[in-house]
């Protein structure tokens, strides 16, 4: 999307997508760097120093010094900039559900504090997280508006640095793919929990980053779940959302290391149709059995959809028994990825 961008025919919008690529592939190598530091020293003790939520939030000023100027920190009122007060709900909300639903202590499990960065460089198109923090890029204001508007967007964000905490899978080709749909699993479920009312699967609309696109854009999300390929069709954004719901359109591609974004489709899929057929809060069924399989140590780095698939189907029928198995299985058969069994390819 943002090398479409890079190649649009308006100078200024080409500028902007081109120092958010840069800036981009700085963020993600300093978080792989910090997954390589991970594997080497291992995870912190799970619960380690009392649960709490300690947000601090900083002003880039549209440099890109990190963090910035502190504008907010835990328990101070909010502030007279949405971007900052956005970004210490979304932040909370995201601690909230970790903890309420999963009894996880932070991103880290043991006690982490959530730090972002608000207003990082000029017309940044993006949110990210580092390794560390958060940061927070204000749109273009031609096809992206200010990206704390998203709180799933957060949610997304904030579950790498989970993901890189419990099974730090390989952020490449089927693994990264996985990394990136655990992402927005999570990221969708922070949103669903702090709806007023809460949302149950049924009731979700399942959209990844929605309100992030200005009235210019043909779109309505960066991705759906409910529906992959189907979240825009832009010529500004290179088209037809690309995404997959099945395997028989698995993209292979160089690119976007392996097409993790593009092919994360398939997994988010499964996801839906899992939670969906589950019922209810999609967090304490399907949200669970995720969350356990991302904990599951036989999950490895490179681990492959089918890999994933059969732990969820596993961690189904441990936590919540045979008709949880049937759902979730189906869900994954329904996306065309084989589950294994005793051996077999079911």
């Amino acid at each position: 999307m943002i090398e479409a961008l890079a190649r649009s025919a308006s100078p200024e919008q080409r500028e902007a997508a081109l120092q958010t690529l840069v800036a981009d592939a700085s963020f993600r190598q300093a978080r792989i760097t910090a997954q390589v530091v991970r594997a080497h020293r291992g995870a912190a003790p799970p619960g380690a120093g009392p649960p709490h939520r300690n947000r601090r939030i900083f002003d880039a000023r549209s440099g890109a010094t990190l963090p910035g100027v502190l504008v907010r920190s835990e328990g101070q009122a909010p502030t007279a900039d949405p971007a900052t007060n956005e970004a210490y709900d979304g932040l909370g909300a995201t601690w909230d559900l970790y903890w309420d639903v999963y009894g996880r202590n932070s991103i880290d499990d043991a006690g982490m504090d959530l730090v972002g960065s608000v207003h990082f460089r000029q017309r940044y198109d993006n949110a990210q997280w580092d390794g560390t923090q958060m940061v927070f890029g204000d749109g273009d204001g031609t096809v992206f508006n200010r990206f704390t508007v998203a709180v799933d967007i957060m949610g997304h964000e904030l579950t790498h640095g989970v993901t890189q905490n419990t099974a730090n899978l390989l952020y490449a080709d089927q693994s990264g793919a996985l990394n990136e749909s655990v992402s927005d699993v999570f990221g969708s479920l922070v949103k669903q929990h702090v709806a007023s009312p809460q949302q149950t699967a049924d009731a979700a609309d399942w959209l990844i980053g929605a309100g992030l696109f200005t009235p210019r854009v043909d779109g309505v999300a960066l991705r759906s779940m409910k529906a992959p390929g189907t979240a825009y069709d832009d010529p500004q954004l290179g088209g037809k959302d690309p995404q997959p719901a099945h395997m028989r359109d698995y993209v292979t591609t160089q690119s976007d290391n392996g097409g993790v974004h593009i092919n994360s489709g398939i997994p988010n899929h499964a996801f839906y149709l899992a939670a969906v057929a589950l019922g209810g809060f999609a967090w304490e069924t399907a949200g669970r059995i995720w969350y356990e399989t991302l904990r599951d140590p036989k999950l490895g780095l490179n681990a492959q959809f089918t890999d994933f698939a059969t732990l969820t189907v596993a961690h189904a029928a441990a936590l919540f028994g045979d008709s949880a198995q049937r759902a979730v299985t189906g869900a994954w058969r329904q996306v065309g990825v084989p589950v294994e069994s005793d051996g077999r390819a079911a």
